[in-house]
């Protein structure tokens, strides 16, 4: 009888075929974002790579942006969970795909009912940027908004009733984001970082506009 010859097992694959996570587009942006304030890039060289950190979808894609800089970020894979461990999802996870909003010689906008990720990543170059949160739906407490606005300008606004804190950098520009604490502890927290280069961000409540029945609203979206 002949023995039967079992399929081989598929090989794994290569490093640079590895889909590239959210983790590592910022990774490569921070690099980018470091050699624009050295002098090693261009306004315009620095533009071009940022719009393809955000459209690469392999490990293979980011590498080549950053392979003529002295970078210490090279996109990694997130190690292994132990063995026989149960990956438990941090306070703030969500379902929900980070989402990137670019504008590059014109405008992008995100506003009205929307479920809002966990991370939204914000470009503008030479155009700008309009995010409007005052009737989206939040899905966890925490909200981190990456904002980088170079020759251009990005605008946030947020619920009254929601607290917004900022982390960022102006460089000949502005980064304008109006701190406050919401008097709820359960209400979502905007938190609003990056940097501008001769452009402007800006984060400020919005009059009149508050999320209705919050804590409710908050402890509804993180229980489904």
């Amino acid at each position: 009888m002949r023995k039967e010859q079992l399929p081989a097992a598929p090989a794994p694959a290569a490093q640079a075929d590895i889909r590239a996570s959210d983790k590592d587009r910022d990774r490569i942006a921070d690099v980018l974002r470091e050699a624009l304030a050295e002098g090693r890039l261009t306004t315009e060289e620095h533009s071009e790579r940022i719009d393809l950190v955000y459209r690469a979808k392999t490990v293979g894609e980011l590498e080549p942006l950053v392979r003529d800089l002295p970078a210490a970020g090279r996109p990694q894979r997130d190690p292994a969970p132990e063995s026989g461990a149960t990956a438990m999802p941090p306070h703030s996870a969500t379902t929900t795909a980070a989402e990137n909003l670019i504008a590059v010689f014109g405008g992008a906008s995100r506003r009205g009912r929307w479920r809002v990720g966990r991370r939204t990543t914000a470009f503008a170059a030479f155009g700008g940027v309009e995010i409007d949160l005052t009737e989206a739906v939040f899905q966890q407490q925490e909200v981190v908004i990456n904002a980088t606005a170079v020759f251009g300008g990005i605008e946030i606004r947020v619920p009254e009733n929601v607290s917004l804190r900022g982390t960022g950098t102006g460089i000949f520009g502005g980064f304008d984001v109006k701190t406050y604490e919401a008097p709820d502890p359960d209400a979502p927290v905007v938190v609003v970082t990056g940097y501008a280069l001769f452009g402007g961000v800006e984060a400020k409540p919005k009059k009149g506009k508050r999320l209705r029945d919050l804590r409710d609203r908050v402890r509804k979206e993180m229980e489904g």
